[in-house]
C-alpha cells in the first residue's frame, strides 16, 4: 500500500480503557487488528487516560472535567475515536457535551468528539460497513448487554451480526439478556448487596442457557459476572467479544490461570 492510500484510510484514536490496559490487554490488541483488517488506520495515544467516568459518577465534577478536557485534547486530531467498551464510549459520546457546556473553551470541542466516538462492535459494523469476521470459535455462546451500550449507546444488533459470521460459533440468547449484571462500576461498591442480587440472578440465566461461554463488549461486566461465576463453581467461561472476533482466544479466559509450564 502506498503511503498516500494508506492515509485515506480513515485515522482512529483507539481508547483503551483502564480495565484493558491494566487487566485484559489482549482485548486491546483485538480491537486494533479488528480495526485494522476493516480498513482502519490506528493509533494508541501513549499520553490518553482514564475516561472520568468514575469521578463523573462519585458526584467529583470538577475532577471529571479536569480529565475530560484531557480526553479531548488528546483525541480531537483523529477522524474517530473508538473504544472497546459502551461504558467509556458512553462517557465520551453521552455525557462529555453536558459535562462541559458551560465551559467556554471544550463546548464545542466537547460536542465534535462525542459525535465521532464509537463502542467497537458498532464502529466496525456502521460506519466501516464490516459484516463478517474471518474467525473461527468452536462451540455454543451467549451474549450479555452492557447497560451502557444498550440503553446510552442503543448497540444491540452490531456484535451479534459480526458473531454470526464467526465459525464455528453458536450463539444462544439468555432470558433476561437486557438486564443488568449488578456492577455499574461504583454502584457494586456502594450497594453490594443489590449488586450481589443481581449478578445472581444474571449467572442463573447464564448457566440456564447451556451456552459454555459468555461474551460481553465490557470489561467491567465481564469481570463481575466471571468472579461470581467462579465462586458458584461454574465452568462457564468469559471473554470479551474483540477477542472472539480477532480470533484471538489463546489467552485464558477472563478469570483463569494461566497453566503452569
Amino acid at each position: 500500500m502506498t503511503t498516500e492510500a494508506a492515509e485515506k484510510r480513515p485515522h482512529v484514536g483507539l481508547f483503551v480503557t483502564c480495565l484493558v490496559d491494566l487487566l485484559r490487554p489482549s482485548v486491546g490488541f483485538a480491537a486494533i487488528k479488528l480495526l485494522e483488517d476493516a480498513g482502519a488506520r490506528v493509533e494508541v495515544p501513549e499520553s490518553q487516560t482514564c475516561c472520568g467516568q468514575p469521578a463523573y459518577n462519585s458526584g467529583d465534577r470538577a475532577d471529571a472535567k479536569a480529565i475530560a478536557r484531557s480526553v479531548i485534547e488528546t483525541f480531537e486530531r483523529f477522524d474517530y475515536v473508538v473504544a472497546p467498551s459502551g461504558s467509556c464510549a458512553g462517557m465520551l459520546r453521552v455525557h462529555y457535551p453536558s459535562l462541559l457546556a458551560d465551559d467556554p473553551h471544550f463546548a464545542e470541542r466537547a460536542r465534535a468528539l462525542a459525535a465521532k466516538s464509537y463502542e467497537l462492535t458498532s464502529f466496525l459494523v456502521e460506519v466501516l460497513g464490516l459484516d463478517k469476521v474471518a474467525a473461527r470459535f468452536e462451540g455454543n455462546v451467549t451474549y450479555h448487554d452492557s447497560c451502557s451500550c444498550l440503553r446510552e449507546l442503543k448497540v444491540r444488533d452490531a456484535p451479534r451480526r459480526l458473531l454470526k459470521s464467526v465459525d464455528g460459533l453458536s450463539l444462544t440468547e439468555m432470558e433476561e439478556t437486557e438486564v443488568c449484571c449488578g456492577f455499574g462500576g461504583t454502584f457494586s461498591v456502594k450497594y453490594p448487596g443489590i449488586s450481589s442480587a443481581i449478578d445472581e440472578a444474571k449467572v442463573r440465566n447464564i448457566v440456564k442457557s447451556g451456552a459454555a461461554c459468555l461474551l460481553a463488549g465490557d470489561l467491567g461486566c465481564l469481570l463481575h459476572i466471571a468472579g461470581r461465576l467462579s465462586r458458584d463453581g461454574s465452568k462457564v467461561e468469559c471473554r470479551h467479544v474483540a477477542e472472539v472476533l480477532a480470533g484471538m482466544v489463546g489467552a485464558p479466559a477472563i478469570g483463569q490461570a494461566r497453566k503452569a509450564g
